[in-house]
């Protein structure tokens, strides 16, 4: 025990001040190289938004990469003033390929999150569907995309899963096309339904004048002639309009005197009915 505690005494001794400059050193380092870091963030994000036609997506992914790069430099700068990183930088590109083979999924979401930049399918506040998932776009980093859905539920898509698959962007134009489906009974009126309906689209201020709205025919089913109502709309009013104008219709109907038919079937006997009106067994 007396010789582990003079050998330490030994080291503080000779190797000690040199060891406590080196920790100061570092820290030095460390606090300028974060003041230093802070300020070239700054100075690029004002940089970056100067141009107005850089996705929020691709300004977000340039700046974070940046600040990853510059940390891993200050890192870097800090392990030299202990040991020489030369070979431990030249045993990295050897032990590059073998990690680069182990992640080579992590990889390919890399590639995958540069053409998703690049190409912009969607930007920060669209409402997509992809791999199944409906949500409001929240971030792309350099692996993953994530969405909240609806029902206020963070979904983690890696980015491999997103370019591989059909990515449906319900926002990216200005207008939607809204669409209802309505069965009335084969004994109802067609045009005085139409009537009807259009009076009350045509109440909506909401919905656009141009393209005009369509109330026609679409099939004669088993059970009722179904209408098809189109209209377009500003997109942020689309789900508003829907729920409403659904509602407006069913009433609108009712008052006019317009059934909307359950499914019903004709049954027809080939034999006799007993007196009763009941079939026989």
């Amino acid at each position: 025990m007396e010789e582990i505690v003079s050998s330490a005494q030994e080291w503080i001794g000779t190797r000690g001040p040199e060891y406590g400059m080196k920790i100061i050193a570092s820290i030095l380092i460390f606090i300028i190289g974060k003041i230093v870091i802070a300020g070239l963030m700054k100075a690029l994000k004002a940089f970056i938004n100067r141009s107005k036609k850089m996705p929020e997506l691709l300004q977000t992914f340039i700046v974070g990469t940046a600040e990853k790069v510059l940390m891993l430099v200050l890192i870097v700068m800090i392990i030299d003033q202990f040991t020489n990183v030369a070979p431990l930088i030249a045993g990295l590109g050897i032990a590059g390929f073998v990690i680069g083979f182990a992640l080579q999924d992590s990889l390919g979401n890399l590639a995958a999150g540069f053409m998703l930049l690049f190409n912009q399918p969607f930007k920060v506040g669209d409402f997509v569907e992809v791999s199944g998932t409906s949500g409001v776009v929240k971030s792309l980093n350099l692996s993953a995309t994530t969405l909240h859905t609806p029902d206020n539920k963070v979904i983690t898509i890696p980015n491999g899963g997103v370019w591989g698959n059909t990515i449906t962007n319900y926002t990216a134009l200005d207008t939607r096309r809204i669409q209802w489906d309505v069965g009335i009974s084969y004994g109802a009126d067609i045009g005085k339904a139409q009537e009807v309906i259009s009076g009350v689209l045509n109440g909506e201020e909401r919905i656009l004048k141009d393209p005009a709205i369509q109330v026609e025919l679409l099939a004669m089913a088993d059970s009722s002639l179904n209408l098809v109502i189109r209209g377009w709309v500003k997109t942020p009013d689309f789900w508003d309009i829907f729920f409403k104008i659904n509602k407006e219709i069913k009433e609108a109907l009712d008052g006019a005197g317009i059934e909307i038919p359950f499914p019903q079937m004709d049954v027809h006997f080939d034999g006799p009915v007993p007196a009763d009106g009941n079939a026989a067994a």
